[in-house]
């Protein structure tokens, strides 16, 4: 393999690789492509409804499909990695989302789209966690891989942020199926520096694949973002909605259930005993629900009621990704200086923050509340993904990186894909409810164009195009509708986001005194002390990872 060496140390620190920082470029190109990917699709939805006619429920699949996939997949695929090699997890996976963009792009119906999305969430699956945990290994020094997580991080973050801008740009001078296309060149890019600069690693005492595990994961997963996003149409307290809700809780249930019975479980259950594992688990996956959701309304908000351009949208959401570049850098020093529990309830107090200046003040009149609003929120987002990396990925050996970064990576994509399915069904929920009542006043509608109004907002405006003199009327209530969902759900992101700040206060662990070797080593500045040392729990990270 092109005298490639193998990377197996179990240890905290280990010999770096000659190569590493060419590797990292060759990550972060492969992390980029499917961090994009999560919000490139968002400024071609109004192309969706008028070239696909699509419906508000499958506007979120087109979203959701990639990212249940995603989601569910994860953890078997980092298990995969660790056992077989996660360089070949990686190339399959920058192969399989090759196919999946192809396939995409070339999709004449809105059902295509969808499974060609789920197909690039499967190969999203095999690159994400893989990434993370090559770069865990080829970094041996602590210090340097603290740097390489907040790239990988920055990269991850500006990927999501960007990628309405990318799209935007394109939609500019192509059809919607540019926003897939344009993944071949990059993936192409990216599997050449794969082949030949990527080392293979894996775990030396892996355990045997959890097909069952796997199969729990995915079928809880799906069944409860399904009822999520189907429950606006069928009604949350309906028959099929609450039957969904169920299967999904006790699939979950069980899938716990399972990985506590056996003795080599896909997911070492344990882990979550380690409050730097589970509380910056749960504080990670609560800030992706809130992303998730206000990027999937605020593209839509930008174009159906201000007006913009695809690519004028794209760019009002710049503030976002330079935000989050800025919040990286600080929140890496708020880290070393503070811990990284103080760091990361600070970004996520500041992206709530960011959130409710959206939720209180954008009225579809101004675009300044959204600019202020996202520019906080991304500042926020950076300061704490980072350090929250972090604390993750110390509770393992760096023989099990690919397990860690899975569910790392599947907190976040979990976090997202609920994000999308509970924030976007609560505002097409509320769209719908009021758009029922106040296009029941409009003469010479018939019942069906009454239906297509109160179905979404890009449905209404098209419709407000074919009709005569209630045309002007049917917009602007669409807008108006839209604009006061959002904003209650909005509410809801901001919620959950201070939850998320609560729950890195009281659970993520205090920074530890530094001993006096530690303070002589840093010649006596105690404050600059590696990140992650800063904020881990003092738990045994190996007795705590081994399965």
């Amino acid at each position: 393999m092109h005298g490639r060496p193998t990377l197996e140390s179990d240890s905290e620190a280990h010999a770096s690789h000659p190569d590493r920082w060419r590797i990292l470029g060759v990550l972060v190109l492969a992390l980029v492509v499917t961090s994009v990917d999560h919000t490139i699709i968002n400024v071609a939805m109004p192309r969706l409804v008028g070239d696909l006619g699509a419906t508000a429920a499958q506007l979120q699949w087109v979203v959701a499909a990639y990212t249940v996939v995603f989601a569910g997949m994860l953890l078997t695929a980092g298990s995969m990695g660790d056992r077989f090699g996660r360089r070949h997890a990686l190339i399959a996976g920058l192969a399989t989302f090759l196919a999946g963009s192809v396939a995409a792009a070339s999709s004449s119906s809105t059902t295509s789209l969808i499974v060609s999305r789920g197909v690039m969430g499967l190969g999203g699956a095999l690159i994400m966690p893989t990434t993370l945990s090559i770069l865990v290994n080829v970094f041996g020094s602590p210090r340097e891989r603290a740097k390489a997580i907040a790239i990988w991080t920055a990269a991850s973050g500006a990927g999501i942020a960007l990628g309405p801008i990318v799209g935007g740009a394109l939609m500019r001078s192509f059809s919607w199926s540019s926003v897939f296309w344009i993944n071949v060149p990059l993936l192409a890019v990216a599997l050449v520096g794969a082949v030949h600069l990527v080392p293979d690693s894996r775990d030396p005492h892996a355990t045997r694949l959890d097909l069952v595990g796997a199969v729990l994961s995915i079928v809880g997963i799906g069944s409860l973002v399904y009822a999520i996003i189907q429950a606006p149409d069928s009604g949350w307290t309906s028959t099929a909605s609450l039957c969904w809700f169920a299967l999904g809780a006790t699939t979950a249930v069980a899938f716990v259930e399972w990985e506590l019975r056996r003795t080599d479980p896909m997911l070492d259950m344990r882990l979550f005993r380690n409050r730097s594992f589970s509380a910056g688990s749960t504080a990670i996956a609560l800030l992706f629900f809130a992303m998730a959701g206000t990027v999937f309304l605020q593209a839509q908000y930008l174009q159906f009621v201000l007006n913009y351009t695809p690519l004028a949208a794209g760019f009002a959401l710049v503030p976002a990704a330079l935000g989050m570049l800025l919040g990286t850098g600080a929140g890496a020093h708020m880290a070393t200086a503070l811990g990284g529990r103080v760091a990361v309830a600070t970004g996520t107090f500041v992206a709530a923050m960011g959130i409710a200046t959206q939720a209180a003040f954008a009225h579809g009149s101004s675009y300044a509340p959204t600019g202020v609003g996202l520019l906080l929120f991304g500042l926020g987002a950076g300061i704490a993904m980072a350090p929250a990396t972090d604390l993750i990925m110390a509770t393992l050996p760096t023989a099990r990186a690919g397990v860690g970064s899975a569910v790392n990576d599947t907190v976040r994509e979990l976090g997202g894909a609920l994000g999308v399915a509970i924030i976007g069904s609560i505002a097409a929920t509320g769209y719908a409810s009021t758009m029922r009542h106040q296009v029941a006043g409009i003469p010479g509608m018939t019942g069906t164009e009454r239906q297509i109004a109160s179905d979404n907002v890009g449905a209404a405006l098209e419709l407000s195009h074919h009709l005569g003199s209630g045309a002007n009327d049917v917009a602007s209530l669409a807008r108006s509708a839209f604009v006061d969902a959002m904003s209650t759900s909005l509410w809801v992101a901001v919620g959950v986001t201070l939850v998320a700040t609560v729950v890195a206060l009281v659970y993520l662990p205090r920074p530890n005194r530094p001993t006096d070797a530690e303070a002589t080593e840093h010649g006596g500045h105690t404050g600059h002390r590696h990140p992650v040392a800063a904020g881990a729990s003092s738990a045994p990270s190996h007795a705590i990872g081994a399965a």
